[in-house]
């Protein structure tokens, strides 16, 4: 059937062996590395819904989905994010991540999933909650104002785990990571979010020979970044121990200004210029950064990955993707002339 994918796996453990599982996102960035992380744990059936075949915001294709995956297991990563910049899409944001997440676990517990995990988002924190933030506060008021809609989507799907659980029995498990990034991230200017801003701002500095960069904001506020891999690897040991009904913060527990931030990945990519700050250009909430105790003690994640190793992976990555990039096309263009 188009619009599945189904992995095979050779697997060094076998936590989730003779289980199906479907990954809703499973195509993104996220989770191509949770996908990694279940073959690792025996998972030699695993469906990717795409949406040329399935809206997940239609409730007949979902059943349609289900019906063909039969799943033991589902793992809801799909998710619309409106872009960073200009919040053009806010609406259609909103309803898709309502609709998918609202329609995807009313058809699990219909059709006896055994567990479900949903992730939520850690721009649904109360804009004014203490710090770090903790789950038990993320009730607390209202978002960030810039983040209001997406923040309140998101919020809401634990609202309705924790109904499902309580009417149903239905274990649906609610993860919140910070931001992560990595390998693989998206690099679009245009929707991109700060790190690989960032990283693309240096290298093509570099690149152009630029002796100046201008970042948006003002480099004041502060962030906590968890490495993907670290990422996958929580929402896997969250699939395969825990099944409470308590929401999940995924951090690394660092907090890092921005103005750090770009030091570190200027260091990372080599550039020696200045750096300029765009005050004009709004920096969202002030300090965000996860309490992440809960995480370990209920299924033992510590984010192993230090930001300075990720970077420089993230870095490495993308200069090779560029790289491959401008030899294709140097080819294509070669071919073309030739012909």
């Amino acid at each position: 059937m188009t619009g599945i994918e189904i992995a095979a796996c050779s697997p060094r453990r076998q936590t989730f062996a003779g289980k199906r599982i479907v990954v809703t996102g499973g195509a993104g960035f996220l989770g191509r590395y949770v996908i990694d992380k279940l073959k690792e744990r025996g998972c030699r059936e695993i469906t990717v819904p795409r949406r040329s075949s399935f809206d997940l915001s239609r409730w007949d294709d979902i059943e349609r989905l289900f019906e063909y995956a039969r799943p033991h297991l589902l793992l809801h990563l799909a998710a619309t994010v409106d872009s960073p910049v200009g919040h053009r899409n806010v609406a259609t944001s909103f309803y898709n991540n309502v609709m998918m997440t609202t329609q995807l676990m009313e058809a699990a517990s219909r059709h006896g999933v055994e567990k479900m995990i949903c992730t939520g988002s850690a721009s649904s924190y109360p804009s004014h909650a203490p710090f770090p933030l903790s789950e038990q506060d993320l009730f607390k008021g209202l978002p960030d104002a810039s983040r209001e809609a997406h923040g309140i989507a998101k919020r809401l799907a634990w609202i309705q785990a924790r109904a499902y659980r309580q009417q149903y029995g239905f274990r649906c498990v609610f993860l919140i990571p910070t931001n992560f990034y990595g390998p693989g991230d998206n690099f679009d200017p245009k929707t991109c979010y700060v790190i690989p801003s960032l990283i693309r701002k240096f290298v093509e500095a570099n690149e152009n020979g630029s002796d100046e960069v201008v970042i948006g904001g003002s480099g004041c506020a502060t962030r906590d970044f968890l490495h993907v891999d670290d990422c996958a690897e929580a929402v896997a040991l969250a699939l395969e121990r825990y099944s409470g009904g308590d929401a999940i913060n995924l951090g690394s527990g660092v907090e890092i200004g921005i103005h750090d931030l770009a030091r570190k990945i200027a260091r990372v990519t080599g550039y020696n210029g200045r750096i300029l700050w765009d005050p004009t250009y709004p920096d969202g909430p002030t300090r965000r950064v996860l309490d992440v105790t809960r995480a370990q003690k209920e299924f033992g994640f510590k984010a192993v990955k230090t930001l300075l190793e990720g970077l420089a992976e993230t870095v490495d990555w993308y200069r090779a993707v560029r790289a491959t990039a401008e030899s294709n096309s140097a080819q294509t263009k070669a071919f073309a002339k030739g012909n």
